[in-house]
């Protein structure tokens, strides 16, 4: 449960993110009933991170303490850099069989950057470039580079790809990735298996001393993947097909301090944040 009661599956987000960097958080906010989002997420500040949102079906209306307003729609995404400080609210509303689904992920920001100017980038579905193999395979560019096509989203300090791909029933497919990234999938529709050694199955779910003995599972809904080093992904769609984002970024390799909304390097920094936020000055301006 987050904001004034919307009810949302963290996917990580809930301790040491290591792994991740430089991410930090992940949540799918996918409800069907509009008494467990319609409350939303009202005013509340940010600093030293970028929060991503990715609609898929419903609108969130959002505002901020610089006065930006505006409103995402199925399909669209915002990349908000929160940099030095920003307060804003996002208040979501279902589409007209009362569907709200979307994504949000926070991306760490360098100390070198945590506390510069605010700012948004609001993208329509239709500014953001899809891709669609011979095998019926698509790919949604949201950022980064990706089979020739690059997205719209730029600027951004770990040099993420963003990606929303779609592998048709029965299929195959490898996916390029960069060696210096960590990377990780998350699964929202149909179901696969991705590549362990050198044969696609399923995910370890069973922890153990013995991996001969490990029991894995093919990956369905709201199922995250988090891919060790490596240049591709491998994934073998299920019987209905498997859609999932593919989200991978340069490591930032910094000490996090995070409370809150609010991520810095240090806890005397963290506590400053805090300290103006209580006297009035975090917002800075100019």
């Amino acid at each position: 449960m987050e904001g004034a009661g919307v009810k949302l599956h963290r996917a990580f987000g809930f301790g040491e993110t290591g792994e991740f960097d430089p991410f930090l958080l992940f949540d799918d906010f996918r409800n069907e009933r509009p008494k467990d989002f319609l409350k939303g997420f009202p005013w509340h500040p940010h600093r030293g991170i970028e929060t991503i949102t990715y609609v898929l079906a419903g609108t969130v209306s959002h505002g901020d303490s610089l006065g930006n307003e505006g409103s995402l729609g199925a399909g669209d995404v915002q990349w908000m850099t929160a940099g030095s400080g920003i307060v804003h609210q996002e208040m979501p509303q279902g589409d007209d069989r009362g569907r709200m689904h979307g994504f949000q992920l926070w991306a760490n920001l360098p100390s070198s950057l945590k506390m510069t100017e605010p700012r948004y980038q609001d993208v329509q579905a239709a500014d953001i470039p899809e891709i669609a193999d011979d095998d019926g395979t698509k790919v949604r560019v949201v950022c980064g580079e990706f089979w020739g096509q690059r997205g719209p989203v730029d600027g951004i300090a770990a040099d993420p790809r963003y990606l929303d791909v779609w592998v048709p029933a029965g299929h195959r497919k490898t996916l390029p990735v960069e060696t210096t990234r960590h990377a990780f999938a998350y699964v929202f529709d149909g179901s696969g298996t991705f590549r362990d050694a050198s044969d696609p199955r399923g995910v370890l779910t069973e922890p153990g001393g013995d991996e001969a003995l490990a029991i894995f599972d093919n990956t369905g809904n709201r199922s995250l993947v988090l891919f060790d080093r490596g240049d591709e992904v491998t994934v073998q769609a299920g019987d209905e097909g498997i859609r999932f984002l593919l989200v991978s970024g340069k490591p930032i390799e910094e000490p996090v301090a995070w409370y809150g909304p609010i991520v810095m390097n240090t806890k005397e920094e963290l506590q400053r944040a805090y300290a103006e936020l209580r006297d009035g000055t975090f917002i800075k301006h100019g």
